[in-house]
C-alpha cells in the first residue's frame, strides 16, 4: 500500500466513524464543495454541492439513534497521481433488518481527487442490492407455509397450532353472525366450535391459494374447502371464499385480518353453501 492509499483509506475510515458517532463537521470534513452524491432515497440525479450533501444527514443519524449501523466490513483503494476511487462494503441496518438478511451490506464506492496536495472526495456512491424480488419469493413461500402448517393442525384438532401465526388483535368477518370478530380469543372459540363439530378428523385446505407480497404486507385468497367426516364413512365437503391479510414482524408473518363467505342467491335470500368450484 503505498502512501496516497494509506490517507485515503485513513480518510475514508475518519468518515465512517463519524458518520457512526453523527459528528456532522467530521462527515463533512475533507468533502469537495462540489460533491455530487448518489444515495438510497431520491433524488434520483444526486445531492450536489456540499450544502445539499449535509441536509441529507440529520435523518440517518436519527435512524442510527434507533439502533442502526454503520460499520465497514471491506474496504479497497486504488489511487493515482491526482485522482483515485475506492469502493466499500458496510454493516448498514437495525437488528431488525439483520436478523432478516444477515447478509445485507450497504455497497459504497467513493471518488477522490487531490486539491492543494490533500485528499478530498468529490463524489459518493451508496446503494443496497436490490433483493425486492427474493423478498417476494420469501415472503410467499413463508405465508404459503404458515397455510400449511393451519391445515395440519386443523387435522390434528390443535387449537393451539391453529392459532399461531395470529395477530392478538386479528379482525375477523366470518361466515356467522356477528358482523365481526375481534381479537385472538373469539376467533379461537370459532375455531374451537369448527373442531367441535365431529369426533373424527376435520380437515381444511385451500387448493388455488394465490399468495402476493409486497414488503411486510401480504394477502392471500382462494377457496376454502373444509371436509367433514358423514357416518356412512364418506366427506361432506364445503366450498366457501377467503381472503386474508398478513402483517410481517419480529417473529413472523402474522394474519391481522380475514374474510371468508359464501356467495348469496338472490333468489332464495339464502347463502349458498352447496356450491363447488
Amino acid at each position: 500500500m503505498n502512501d496516497d492509499e494509506k490517507q485515503i483509506r485513513d480518510l475514508i475510515e475518519r468518515w465512517a466513524r463519524a458518520v457512526h458517532e453523527g459528528d456532522l463537521d467530521r462527515v463533512l470534513a475533507d468533502h469537495a464543495a462540489d460533491i455530487v452524491m448518489f444515495d438510497v432515497p431520491p433524488p434520483h440525479d444526486g445531492v450536489r454541492g456540499r450544502d445539499a450533501y449535509r441536509q441529507t444527514w440529520p435523518g440517518f443519524f436519527e435512524y442510527q439513534r434507533r439502533g442502526a449501523s454503520f460499520e465497514i466490513v471491506s474496504l479497497e483503494v486504488t489511487a493515482g497521481a491526482d485522482v483515485a476511487f475506492a469502493h466499500a462494503l458496510l454493516r448498514c441496518g437495525t437488528a431488525a433488518d439483520f436478523a432478516r438478511d444477515p447478509a445485507q451490506r450497504l455497497r459504497l464506492t467513493i471518488g477522490l481527487r487531490k486539491e492543494g496536495g490533500r485528499w478530498v472526495v468529490s463524489h459518493e456512491h451508496h446503494s443496497f442490492a436490490d433483493r425486492s424480488g427474493e423478498e417476494r419469493a420469501d415472503g410467499e413461500n413463508e405465508v404459503r407455509d404458515l397455510h400449511r402448517r393451519w391445515f395440519e393442525a386443523t387435522a390434528a384438532k390443535d387449537l393451539d397450532g391453529i392459532m399461531a401465526g395470529i395477530a392478538d388483535d386479528v379482525v375477523s368477518y366470518e361466515h356467522e353472525v356477528p358482523l365481526a370478530y375481534v381479537g385472538a380469543d373469539a376467533v379461537r372459540e370459532v375455531c374451537r366450535q369448527g373442531l367441535s363439530a365431529s369426533d373424527e378428523t376435520v380437515t381444511w385446505d385451500v387448493p388455488d391459494l394465490t399468495v402476493l407480497v409486497d414488503g411486510d404486507l401480504a394477502v392471500g385468497w382462494g377457496l376454502n374447502r373444509m371436509g367433514v367426516p358423514r357416518p356412512d364413512g364418506g366427506v361432506a365437503v364445503n366450498w366457501s371464499r377467503g381472503t386474508r391479510v398478513f402483517q410481517r414482524g419480529p417473529d413472523g408473518w402474522e394474519m391481522v385480518h380475514q374474510q371468508v363467505s359464501y356467495p348469496f342467491d338472490p333468489a332464495t335470500g339464502r347463502a349458498a353453501t352447496e356450491l363447488t368450484p
